[in-house]
């Protein structure tokens, strides 16, 4: 088996590509590498500039050496072998969208230092619990999520109670699995 490419040699192929200093970018892009990516390493921490990062599709298992990503909004790290949300504390302040689909995530502890994130897009992970999904009311300014294709959205689709039951659990969400909700107004806004 060969090894995976590191950060740092996908960062070099990144500049020979595009022409310009990683370091300097505002969006980049080392989604599937071949052959993958297997750790965020250290070398991350150079993307001082960096607003979108995208590691998607490819072989990494932990979320890390974030520090550094000062700037950072948008991380992308569908497609991988990601199983918990720790390691985000770097970006806690910054990060306003995080797309993580596609990984085998049954817990959402860690998820709680995001406090911009506006937009979660985590679908066909492993979430089975509601209070596990309960955590997410520990981000203020969630509007939008993608949950389809976890075991607990299966078996609350299956109940006939999905859209209800989350729409009652996160009051600010304005969009679950690219659908509006819609809510009933309660009282008069004065």
């Amino acid at each position: 088996m060969s090894k995976g490419t590191t950060i740092k040699e996908a960062l070099q192929k990144f500049e020979e590509k595009k022409g310009e200093k990683a370091a300097e970018a505002v969006n980049v892009d080392l989604y599937a590498q071949i052959p993958p990516i297997e750790k965020m390493d250290a070398s991350l921490s150079t993307l001082a500039c960096c607003e979108k990062l995208s590691l998607s599709t490819n072989n990494i298992e932990k979320i890390a050496n974030l520090n550094g990503l000062k700037n950072l909004k948008i991380l992308s790290l569908g497609r991988n072998n990601i199983k918990s949300l720790t390691g985000l504390e770097a970006v806690g302040d910054t990060l306003e969208e995080l797309w993580i689909s596609y990984n085998f995530i049954e817990k959402l502890k860690g998820i709680n230092v995001l406090k911009k994130l506006k937009i979660l897009y985590m679908s066909n992970n492993s979430v089975k619990a509601w209070d596990e999904f309960q955590k997410l009311n520990d981000l203020p300014l969630l509007v939008d999520l993608v949950f389809v294709g976890n075991p607990l959205e299966e078996t609350a689709t299956a109940a006939g109670n999905y859209r209800d039951q989350v729409s009652a659990k996160l009051l600010k969400l304005k969009k679950l699995d690219g659908v509006p909700v819609i809510r009933e107004e309660k009282e008069e806004e004065d």
